[in-house]
């Protein structure tokens, strides 16, 4: 299973940008996970686990304020083998998925949350991009309600993406982007990653208007 929190990764990296008068954010802490920040060279195809990862550093947070997965497991943040392996032993995947290049999804992330933490997820599919203002609301219910950070996968748009918020007015979705990858020169820093666009409030209009979304929603409430 995966080592305990990493101490260099950054937290919370959404809080640094302007606020909104209509937004509602997650709550509780989390760490920025991204390309290559554990060694393993992801990029192209990583970004699924680094969301995954991020959701998971969410989870342990909470955790660590007494939120204990019922079945004792433990509440480390898993590596990409370990995601992989578990997804092969669940059955989602083949044996060759272990070690592979292959990419997850909101599906993927759906299970491996439920498996590593005992936290159960629902998923929104969302046809067309052009219909994800309809699910703002559900959105903002959510992040009032329970809290938890939420991952967006798509088709064409089949970048995975973290979503700290909402805002209804005008549409967007605070996006906390995983395909960062940091210069070996320059230590990562929130500002950074604003102003290199990493972690921003994307309007729905910048979204694939074709393109299907499915959104992993964790039902493990703030503490």
């Amino acid at each position: 299973m995966g080592e305990e929190l990493p101490e260099t990764l950054l937290t919370n990296v959404h809080e640094i940008l302007p606020i909104r008068p209509e937004q509602v954010t997650c709550r509780g802490s989390y760490s920025y996970y991204h390309y290559f920040c554990d060694g393993v060279a992801d990029m192209g195809w990583g970004c699924g686990y680094r969301t995954l990862q991020t959701l998971c550093s969410w989870v342990q947070y909470q955790h660590k304020n007494n939120c204990a997965p019922k079945s004792g497991k433990s509440c480390a943040v898993p590596r990409i083998g370990d995601i992989q392996s578990a997804l092969v032993k669940m059955g989602d995947k083949s044996e060759t998925f272990a070690g592979s290049k292959q990419w997850i999804g909101s599906f993927e992330v759906c299970l491996c949350l439920d498996y590593f933490y005992d936290v159960p997820c629902k998923i929104i599919h969302v046809p067309k991009g052009n219909q994800l203002e309809q699910h703002l609301p559900e959105l903002s219910t959510h992040f009032q309600t329970c809290g938890a950070p939420v991952m967006m996968g798509g088709e064409t748009d089949n970048s995975s993406k973290g979503i700290m918020g909402v805002c209804e007015d005008p549409p967007a979705m605070l996006v906390v982007d995983p395909h960062y990858l940091k210069d070996k020169t320059t230590p990562a820093s929130s500002s950074i990653l604003q102003d290199g666009g990493w972690v921003r409030w994307v309007e729905l209009h910048e979204l694939h208007a074709d393109s299907f979304y499915n959104l992993c929603l964790p039902k493990l409430n703030a503490s």
